[in-house]
């Protein structure tokens, strides 16, 4: 099957777009507009009810959410992170799932701050990228001291953490919180992971720039838009 990616342009299908380009996997890809919402269409939400990018259409069915698509992808392939029983599974769980349910969601209180708490945005803000500097501290001691993060072989979430820091550089609001050099870890991760050709790939289909990952600019996708 030709797997179908449901993607917008410099969102969090760019993280599955990389693995499935690292699998070498054959995948198609349909445009979410975002400037015309149709994420809130009844066609979209019929794939995924919370109306959030990606979707990625597989022989089971679509699967939504980010790390559940990655999570699937690596038991599906056999590839890009520890399997069943092998007996790092249960500790890269733990931090794929922190990087989604922990820092990914704090980062998307950072980015939508009126979402989240209406007229307190600047109390929120500098709670949430406080937090934001924790995580990201937790992950430059882990990356590179076991062989699914920062290790010889890239992994999903290798992947994952390095799309994010081109966020936390790019689009927070008020983003002198964040300076990837203060991470040297993940600062190395980010140089290794944009060096790959499938960031190369994905910089041709999304119009994400040179250096997306160590010195992002805004993209100029060449189909839809990031907002």
């Amino acid at each position: 099957m030709t797997y179908v990616l449901h993607y917008a342009p410099d969102n969090a299908s760019l993280i599955v777009r990389l693995a499935l380009l690292e699998l070498d996997q054959p995948f198609r890809t349909l445009l979410v507009d975002r400037r015309a919402r149709q994420q809130d269409s009844a066609a979209y939400r019929r794939l995924n009810p919370a109306g959030l990018i990606p979707v990625l259409e597989t022989p089971d069915g679509p699967v939504s959410e980010t790390a559940a698509v990655m999570l699937w992808l690596v038991d599906r392939h056999g590839a890009l992170g520890p399997g069943v029983g092998e007996p790092e599974r249960a500790a890269f769980l733990k931090w794929l799932f922190f990087a989604s349910n922990t820092m990914h969601a704090d980062l998307r209180m950072v980015f939508y701050p009126g979402q989240y708490a209406p007229g307190a945005e600047a109390a929120l803000h500098a709670g949430v990228t406080a937090r934001m500097q924790r995580h990201y501290g937790l992950l430059d001691a882990l990356c590179g001291s076991v062989p699914w993060f920062g290790g010889a072989e890239v992994s999903v979430l290798d992947l994952y953490v390095a799309t994010t820091l081109r966020w936390a550089a790019l689009y927070a609001p008020g983003g002198a919180w964040f300076r990837l050099a203060d991470f040297p870890a993940l600062e190395a991760l980010a140089a290794r992971v944009e060096a790959r050709p499938s960031m190369a790939q994905a910089i041709a289909a999304e119009g994400l720039g040179p250096l997306p990952l160590t010195a992002p600019q805004p993209c100029t996708p060449p189909e839809g838009s990031a907002l």
